[in-house]
């Protein structure tokens, strides 16, 4: 049986691959502490889980308009006006399967063969194959540590040509932690705007801000810029929800009208449960995400300071999102008895036969010299797993 062209254009996605592996392992008996994944340890909050035991309880539990329920799609309107001063309409806001989801069906809606589409790197494992599944041509523009893994509007320019269609952005980022300012993204919106070019922001992580810093939105920027840019972002990370599976995109009514009716023909609405837990997650009580983005403050310091104990390890501080990533590219060269380090997998591989940690490989974010791990594990986890990654490197010589 002959597979569709498209499906060999793309890969399993690595951080789904390296969790999966990780269990497998814990399965066959192994003791394996895993910083794969990016999902809160946390639970869902109460008040939302009661939310959906009450739409069980009621009956709503039949099909729902395609592109979301007036009450779910009222509290998203609410919520960007309240934390972002954003201004949209029903018929400009569109609830999808979750944010990865969203962002898919606004590729299948916006890109086709002959676009090009600007990825910072690193980014987001998804990002490439979604906009390659769109028939369109992903642009990568390597960014350092030097500004901060952000994309700077040189860069953005020399990058743009007459195909260009989108930037995405992602801020605070998978896998980096990096957030961007608004003086920041005033600069980037200058170039998209003279240039034509539309913006994607995925703001999925915009709640897990560190150190008192602020959170803005390229669509902050100006009227125009809002004109031109889609919002993308759901109830996932910042409210323990991964598996309720709700993600939403705002933005110009004719490309969410695009993507419902993209929508219409594929998945239909969204779960009716997991919408009314949804509004109750938006617009109740909000005290949980601090407590949990606290607790995350708390990781990311030991975790940080940890990491930079070991020698061959550097890692920089994030200001935003679960994640850290480190880079281990002066381990590189070394080795432990047969096995020699000469990339971020080699590197990935032997922390977990040797010293039972799962972490994803930097090439999986396009960048092959560092590493990512999650800190969305619980403290005991952290302080082991670092332990463990110290003890193994302490072997390469």
């Amino acid at each position: 049986m002959k597979l569709a062209a498209r499906v060999t254009k793309i890969k399993p996605s690595p951080t789904l691959a390296v969790t999966m592996r990780a269990k497998a392992l814990q399965a066959q008996g192994r003791d394996i502490i895993g910083f794969g994944a990016g999902e809160p340890d946390f639970d869902t909050p109460a008040n939302i889980k009661e939310a959906a035991i009450r739409a069980i309880r009621e009956g709503f539990t039949k099909y729902t308009p395609v592109g979301g329920t007036d009450d779910l799609k009222d509290a998203i309107i609410t919520k960007l006006k309240r934390d972002n001063d954003l201004a949209y309409g029903r018929s400009q806001v569109v609830v999808s399967c979750g944010a990865k989801h969203t962002l898919y069906n606004i590729a299948q809606a916006l890109f086709e063969r002959g676009d090009e589409v600007i990825i910072p790197s690193p980014y987001w494992v998804s990002y490439p194959d979604i906009v390659l599944l769109a028939g369109a041509r992903p642009v990568i523009v390597p960014t350092t540590a030097a500004t901060g893994f952000k994309l700077t509007p040189e860069r953005l320019e020399k990058a743009i040509r007459k195909k260009t269609k989108a930037v995405i952005i992602n801020s605070p980022s998978n896998p980096t932690g990096a957030v961007y300012s608004l003086e920041e993204l005033r600069g980037i919106a200058d170039v998209l705007l003279s240039k034509g070019v539309l913006a994607i922001s995925d703001d999925i992580y915009e709640r897990i801000l560190y150190d008192g810093l602020p959170f803005h939105n390229i669509a902050n920027v100006s009227e125009a810029m809002k004109d031109r840019c889609i919002v993308v972002n759901g109830v996932s990370k910042a409210y323990a929800m991964t598996g309720w599976r709700i993600g939403y995109a705002a933005g110009p009514e004719r490309v969410i009208s695009a993507v419902t009716e993209m929508q219409s023909q594929s998945t239909s609405n969204a779960a009716s449960i997991s919408q009314k837990a949804s509004v109750e997650a938006l617009a109740g009580d909000q005290s949980a995400v601090s407590v949990m983005t606290a607790e995350f403050q708390k990781r990311r310091d030991y975790i940080v300071k940890a990491l930079n104990g070991i020698r061959g390890i550097s890692c920089m501080k994030p200001p935003g999102a679960f994640y850290v990533f480190p880079r281990v590219s002066r381990l590189y060269g070394k080795g432990a008895g047969n096995r020699k380090m000469t990339h971020s997998v080699d590197l990935s591989e032997f922390l977990l036969e040797e010293a039972g940690v799962a972490v994803v490989p930097g090439s999986a974010f396009g960048n092959d010299h560092y590493i990512r791990l999650s800190y969305a594990a619980s403290m005991q986890d952290i302080e082991e797993g670092v332990r463990r990654i110290k003890a193994a490197v302490e072997k390469l010589a």
